[in-house]
């Protein structure tokens, strides 16, 4: 499921929409925070090709389905 669209909302909590329109909030804290410093969250982008959320110009990378599935069993609501 490919990342289409993302906005960072606090800290490490993004909110996601993914390829079939479901927009999920969640905080990839657990996920990246050993990887990703706080002050290098402003770096994510998505990859266009395989729709992976990246930061620090793709050196840390999150695989669209794992991201999906994080989202959905990490959403805070």
């Amino acid at each position: 499921m490919k990342l289409k669209q993302f906005e960072q909302q606090c800290g490490y909590v993004f909110g996601l929409t993914f390829a079939n329109g479901e927009f999920i909030e969640a905080d990839l804290a657990p996920l990246i925070a050993k990887h990703v410093d706080a002050s290098e969250l402003t770096s994510a982008r998505i990859d266009q090709d395989w729709g992976c959320l990246e930061f620090n110009n793709g050196a840390v990378d999150i695989e669209p389905n794992t991201l999906y599935q994080w989202a959905e069993s990490h959403n805070p609501h």
